[in-house]
């Protein structure tokens, strides 16, 4: 890894860790649980179209590799991390954990 993509992935760890710290009881549904937590790695339409979601690769949420996961695969990641992405359990309740999985089943390719 070079010493960009190492910048660039400290500071999408670092705006994880602070947005991680905002309060769960701000969070009332899943596309403002998705916004504070998931969108600065993912980009707001779950693209991964973001400096961070650049330099980790990240797939777009989109997409069938994604989409054909099931809720509870989804909600297992969501809560307990995958690879770099940090887990939510404890941040977020179970029920907008599974707000936002519901809310990433929006960003399903139509057609």
């Amino acid at each position: 890894m070079n010493a960009s993509k190492a910048r660039k992935l400290m500071l999408a760890l670092a705006a994880s860790l602070l947005l991680a710290t905002l309060p769960a009881a701000a969070q009332n549904d899943g596309a403002s649980a998705y916004k504070s937590k998931c969108a600065g790695c993912h980009a707001a339409d779950g693209s991964g179209n973001s400096p961070a979601g650049k330099a980790m690769h990240l797939r777009d949420l989109g997409s069938a590799d994604v989409q054909k996961q099931s809720d509870a695969d989804l909600n297992t990641i969501v809560a307990n991390g995958k690879g770099t992405m940090p887990g939510y359990k404890g941040k977020l309740t179970d029920d907008q954990i599974k707000q936002v999985v519901a809310f990433v089943r929006t960003f399903a390719k139509k057609g």
